[in-house]
């Protein structure tokens, strides 16, 4: 027999259990179908989520938001949403088990980063030799050496953002068949960050984890803190299958109360349009779960 719930919630990062904390507190059936894999598990420290003034890890603020669940009644389920369908008015959810009916889904499933070969990357990023967003940790980085690699549509940005914090900031190529404009050319000289024309093939990591990007002309070149700005997917098949509108890097489009253009699918974090930060997944999953609530049958209190 499959199960049934009223609210589903894939993804069990910051945004998802911040949406089941408040669906619980809402006193609502809630499942939360996690499969392990937050990119906030991969955080060593975040400087900048509120309440936290040293700093918190990104597994233990996943701890928290856990135990902080299983105070209302709630529980993660580790399992995988494999496939979503709708019956009607029902969402069908497939997993390895069986499967979930429900007549709300909220994803909050996250994006995937385009890599390049780094060797040992989960430690290189636990040590913080290598980064991903200098939005949340540009100023734990001041006066260190930096590297840049970035995407073609965006090839300087990223590096003229790193100099808000560094003096020492070098950008690497990888697309030698689309050299640089002159006016991007032009803003790199201005602004006084090294260029690297011979494309990137390579990262390795020193005994010391200090990042070592080599290029192809053979040279090798040691830095503090590396930064592949290469772009990311969002894991947003799911909704996608089922007709949802997507925008840039397959982000889906919400509204202002986080609903997709699928009829009670919602989503928050990461897998929406917008700027990822933690702070932004949990301000939009407390939007999504009221919103939520109030659409759902009342559920009134009965006097025990």
């Amino acid at each position: 027999m499959p199960r049934r719930c009223e609210v589903l919630v894939i993804g069990g990062g910051p945004g998802g259990l911040t949406a089941a904390i408040y669906l619980r507190r809402f006193r609502r059936d809630v499942i939360v179908a996690d499969k392990g894999h937050s990119r906030l598990s991969l955080v060593p420290v975040s400087h900048n989520y509120p309440g936290f003034p040293g700093g918190v890890p990104g597994g233990e603020l996943l701890d928290r938001l856990r135990q902080q669940l299983t105070c209302y009644g709630g529980a993660v389920d580790k399992l995988e949403v494999t496939s979503l369908r709708k019956d009607g008015a029902v969402f069908v959810a497939s997993h390895e088990g069986g499967e979930i009916h429900t007549p709300v889904v909220l994803l909050a499933t996250g994006v995937a980063d385009a890599g390049l070969p780094v060797e040992d990357w989960h430690d290189a990023v636990a040590a913080g030799a290598v980064r991903l967003c200098p939005v949340c940790d540009g100023f734990d980085i001041l006066d260190k050496k930096v590297a840049v690699v970035s995407q073609p549509h965006n090839r300087t940005g990223h590096a003229l953002f790193m100099r808000t914090f560094s003096c020492d900031v070098t950008l690497f190529e990888r697309e030698p068949q689309a050299p640089l404009s002159d006016q991007e050319a032009h803003g790199l000289r201005e602004a006084g960050v090294r260029y690297i024309a011979s494309p990137l093939k390579g990262v390795t990591l020193t005994d010391g984890m200090a990042p070592v990007l080599h290029t192809e002309d053979g040279e090798a070149y040691r830095f503090d803190v590396f930064y592949p700005m290469l772009g990311e997917k969002a894991r947003s098949a799911l909704a996608a299958d089922i007709g949802a509108a997507c925008g840039e890097c397959d982000k889906l489009i919400v509204d202002e109360h986080q609903r997709t253009t699928v009829p009670g699918l919602y989503a928050v974090g990461d897998v929406v349009v917008g700027l990822n930060q933690i702070s932004v997944a949990t301000g939009q999953a407390a939007i999504a779960a009221t919103a939520i609530h109030n659409a759902l049958p009342w559920q009134f209190r009965c006097q025990g």
